[in-house]
């Protein structure tokens, strides 16, 4: 089947390279000139890592290996630990830090020549007789047999199609950034959340020498920017523990990048017809349990294996792909909206629980946001 994609994100990549396996003819329709550069680094959990296993794809050799995460309060308390190298084996696949523009690499690596197309801005999208239509800003058209919409937030697809609602901020934001900072933290395993009440703070090695680092604050949208995003970081949690104050001297203004929350109020439906969305062209997410990529991947695994399934009626099989993840995905989301573990209050009683049982909890709640779907 003739299959077009809008957005070269990760979920438009990972779909793209199971349904080029399953012997599709693919295209990739991409407004930028380049694959993205930016976007810091991404944490893979169990369940995307099984659905790039699914697709065919690994992170071998790509960013860094985590093996514990410890939650720490501004006043420099150990609150909880989860023994992360415990929970992947339990899970079936490592969790991995790596900087954005190499996941995106490793998920274009292999896609044959021409199936993504640069500076192709989709401005709208149509169905009629069982063909979907994307059109684009240069005036040209494309047809195929499925649209998947991966275009983001900002969806031109998800509009196109009247699906759903734009997405909404939730009132915070992060600064973040991934720098070459010379500290313990960067060549080990350790990832570490700091909470308090000026916001809350991740340490997490990337790989290639590489620290990523955020701060979550409060945020609206007609907020005015601080003139020096760092100094303004500084004054909040400059005297916060070690290592926050070391990171905080070794980065700049140029160094950091905002990162607005939003949210999507998960639609019932995620397409018409030949159409459908994923990722968060329809279930954007705060950052706060690290799922966005993931549930990207797992969107794209069970879109191509209800693709391949149901070859013969291909609305049915998007919308069974779309009932199958809407409501695990709108529980993803909830829960990334109301993260019980960036809130000191909640890790201070996570704190009198055994380390074997914080990591038990923490490997059910990833267990139950994961879909596999089942062969």
């Amino acid at each position: 089947m003739r299959v077009l994609i809008v957005g070269a994100g990760v979920g438009g990549l990972a779909a793209a390279q199971g349904l080029v396996a399953d012997g599709h003819q693919v295209t990739v329709f991409e407004q930028a000139p380049v694959l993205p550069r930016g976007g810091a680094a991404v944490t893979i959990w169990p369940n995307g890592g099984t659905a790039l296993a699914d697709l065919g794809l690994t992170l071998v050799g790509a960013g860094r290996r985590i093996h514990s995460l410890e939650a720490r309060s501004s006043t420099g308390r150990a609150l909880a630990v989860v023994d992360v190298a415990k929970l992947a084996e339990r899970l079936g696949a490592p969790v991995v830090t790596l900087p954005r523009r190499l996941l995106l690499d490793r998920l274009s690596a292999d896609l044959p020549a021409g199936v993504v197309r640069f500076r192709a801005r989709c401005v709208g999208v149509s169905a009629a007789d069982g063909r979907a239509q994307a059109r684009f800003a240069d005036g040209s058209t494309a047809e195929g047999d499925v649209l998947i919409g991966a275009d983001g937030r900002h969806s031109a697809v998800r509009e196109a199609l009247f699906v759903g609602e734009p997405a909404v901020p939730t009132g915070k934001a992060t600064w973040q950034g991934l720098s070459p900072i010379p500290i313990d933290l960067t060549a080990g395993r350790l990832a570490v959340t700091v909470a308090g009440p000026e916001g809350d703070c991740g340490l997490m090695p990337a790989g290639e020498g590489l620290l990523q680092w955020w701060f979550d604050v409060s945020w609206t949208p007609d907020e005015v920017p601080p003139e020096s995003p760092m100094a303004e970081l500084r004054r909040r949690f400059g005297d916060w523990p070690d290592p926050v104050p070391q990171v905080l001297a070794a980065v700049s203004d140029e160094d950091v990048e905002l990162f607005p929350h939003y949210r999507h109020r998960v639609p019932s439906v995620w397409g018409q017809g030949p159409c459908t969305l994923l990722g968060d062209s329809v279930h954007a997410m705060p950052p706060l349990l690290a799922q966005g990529a993931s549930q990207a991947l797992e969107d794209a695994c069970l879109l191509v294996r209800s693709l391949r399934a149901s070859p013969a009626d291909l609305p049915r099989a998007l919308r069974g792909y779309e009932r199958a993840r809407r409501r695990r995905v709108a529980a993803v989301s909830w829960l990334a909206t109301r993260s019980p573990a960036q809130r000191e209050g909640s890790l201070k009683i996570l704190g009198r629980i055994p380390e074997s049982v914080t990591t038990w909890g923490y490997g059910t709640l990833l267990k139950a946001v994961g879909n596999r779907p089942a062969t």
